[in-house]
């Protein structure tokens, strides 16, 4: 079996299990509750409600994100966190609906706002989930000031569109350089768990075929508050991902400034 057939296989898979895995159900007549396999923090099913408007549809988080993190304990209400939202809502073409994750859609591209607004609630609940309050940074901000400090070019959340024709949010997009070094995908990952990188690891297969050959990806992943799991860096790896924990980031500094 080739590379690109043993992908196309993976992305199958992952179709058939994503629609094995959803359900629906009515909910106060005019609401259809949608269930997905995607978890949460909490290892819950993210869910998310549709309805019919103005001939297309309304699809909404119901303000579960944004009350989780703050039920929490994260404060969303400084400007550089209510800036890192909006960027953040903003590449994935989803807006702020009086605290509530919302999109727009047609019967045409449903399936990719569908899409779009469960990678946002991902990508939000990751991007501000504290694991402790005392936390006084984001793991995105330091990572953001890291890059700087060694002055590492990047274009920040990056909307790069794959093979399935999916839209994929990265958090950092590092031109290539000449013959030095190619095209260089960083995403942070403040939690790496199986699920924050399994859901890299797709975004990357998909990707990674309408990139050049020999773009790479990295995951730097955050280990300051306990280490990252083997099971989570074999993954990486086997996918030729560079893990990267954040306790040893001096490692890299070269090949991704160059």
């Amino acid at each position: 079996m080739t590379m690109v057939q043993e992908i196309e296989k993976l992305l199958n898979d992952y179709r058939a299990w994503l629609k094995d895995k959803t359900t629906l159900r009515e909910v106060d007549g005019s609401w259809v509750e949608i269930t997905t396999p995607y978890l949460d923090r909490h290892n819950d099913a993210l869910q998310i409600y549709a309805r019919r408007e103005n001939g297309g549809y309304v699809l909404t988080d119901d303000r579960y994100t944004i009350h989780d993190l703050e039920s929490s304990g994260c404060n969303l209400n400084t400007e550089k966190r209510q800036d890192l939202l909006k960027m953040t809502l903003n590449g994935f073409g989803v807006r702020l609906n009086d605290e509530a994750l919302e999109v727009r859609a047609t019967l045409d591209n449903f399936p990719l706002r569908k899409h779009n607004l469960i990678q946002a609630m991902l990508a939000v609940n990751d991007l501000f989930y504290l694991a402790k309050p005392v936390v006084e940074s984001l793991f995105f901000e330091n990572v953001i000031e890291w890059l700087e400090a060694n002055e590492i070019r990047y274009t920040p959340k990056a909307k790069l569109t794959g093979a399935s024709g999916y839209d994929h949010l990265f958090d950092f997009v590092i031109p290539k350089s000449g013959k030095k070094q190619p095209e260089r995908i960083v995403q942070a990952l403040n939690r790496p768990t199986r699920d924050t990188a399994e859901s890299f690891i797709l975004a990357w297969l998909d990707t990674r075929q309408v990139r050049p050959p020999d773009s790479r990806a990295y995951a730097v992943l955050n280990d300051m508050e306990q280490p990252v799991s083997g099971g989570v860096i074999d993954a990486f790896r086997n996918y030729r991902i560079d893990p990267v924990p954040w306790s040893r980031r001096g490692e890299v500094v070269t090949e991704l400034a160059a």
